[in-house]
């Protein structure tokens, strides 16, 4: 009975040193991969130490310790601005995400829209607007453009005196008569025809029209008269 007890122990003892020896094992391991880990480290570190002194030789003679200093309390004395400009730049970022695919269907439209411009012709028509404007600014010089402002208002009352619809009417009249009009003028007209045709009723109205139109060109023009408004 006392042989069993003590196999027993004996049995429970060399589990209990093989649980020990396996942590003493892992034990070893984890050693062994933490000395590794520092000698990687160290490596590391001192590969950044020697770059950060090789770096740092182009500088040393523009900065001094204080000026780092100083820059480090500037960092901590800014954290806030620093973290709303942060913010900030997160939520244009956002808004840029947002804004890309209607930015797209914008430059889509603009394309279809310039697309149907150049098929209309704008930008021939412009190229030549163009070419017309190069001719208008080589053929005048400024003195015509200074004499051009100072007499554009005359030019304008002009211009809107025939667009009025009935002397669109008189020169549309007039340019259907002169296409329409087929006068042969003989060469032995005589005095006495001439005075023949001078006693019909049409030739003594356009005679008198005549008259009356070459009056009125030498009639001075006649001055506006500005009324001042009335006050209440």
């Amino acid at each position: 009975m006392n042989e069993k007890n003590i196999q027993t122990q004996i049995e429970e003892l060399s589990q209990k040193m093989d649980v020990i020896l396996e942590e003493i094992e892992l034990q070893r391991r984890h050693r062994r991969e933490m000395d590794d880990l520092k000698d990687d480290l160290m490596r590391v570190g001192k590969d950044m130490y020697q770059t950060a002194i090789h770096e740092l030789e182009d500088v040393h003679d523009h900065m001094s310790t204080g000026d780092a200093l100083f820059l480090a309390k500037k960092l901590l004395r800014n954290i806030n601005t620093m973290t709303a400009m942060f913010e900030q730049l997160e939520s244009i970022r956002d808004f840029v995400k947002d804004f890309a695919p209607i930015s797209r269907e914008l430059s889509i439209d603009v394309m279809h829209t310039l697309d149907e411009f150049d098929r209309k012709g704008y930008f021939a028509f412009m190229k030549e607007l163009s070419a017309v404007l190069d001719r208008i600014v080589t053929s005048f010089t400024v003195d015509d453009v200074r004499s051009l402002g100072d007499n554009i208002v005359t030019i304008l009352n002009t211009i809107k005196s025939l667009t009025q619809p009935d002397m669109l009417h008189t020169i549309n009249n007039a340019v259907n008569v002169y296409t329409k009009l087929d006068i042969e003028v003989k060469d032995d007209v005589s005095f006495l025809k001439l005075i023949k045709d001078f006693n019909t009723p049409e030739t003594r109205k356009g005679l008198a029209f005549a008259v009356q139109f070459l009056r009125s060109l030498a009639a001075p023009p006649v001055a506006q008269q500005l009324h001042p408004a009335s006050t209440n």
